[in-house]
């Protein structure tokens, strides 16, 4: 069993940053390859990106690349996304997941854990 945490959501104005940070516990983290969702209301989970076993691959969403990054810290068991001019558009809660593999992809199906969310608001 992994457990995982978000934190670091927030209300932020178009243009700003935020950084998320995922901590996890109960497994080996280096295990598992790592990605962030995010759902809007009255929409459906969406992958944001991903991150392999060792942090030496990463896949974006088309609509955030060149704007966010995610990396890990496999001593410190925590994965992030740094989140850079953000837009209105990426109101939404995200979600950290974990998936029992040394890739994980794009796909919801792929991830074994997931954290509770967090709630990011971007105003205009």
């Amino acid at each position: 069993q992994v457990q995982l945490v978000e934190s670091g959501g927030g209300l932020v104005q178009a243009g700003g940053s935020l950084r998320l940070s995922c901590a996890a516990s109960g497994r080996t983290f280096s295990n598992y390859a790592m990605g962030w969702f995010r759902q809007a209301p009255g929409k459906e989970r969406e992958f944001v990106a991903a991150i392999n076993w060792s942090g030496t691959n990463t896949y974006y969403a088309e609509f955030v690349k060149g704007r966010f990054t995610i990396s890990r810290d496999n001593a410190k068991n925590t994965v992030y996304l740094q989140m850079n001019s953000l837009k209105p558009e990426d109101t939404a809660v995200y979600y950290c997941a974990a998936a029992n593999a040394r890739y994980s992809g794009r796909s919801s199906a792929n991830y074994d854990y997931w954290g509770q969310g967090t709630q990011v608001t971007v105003s205009s």
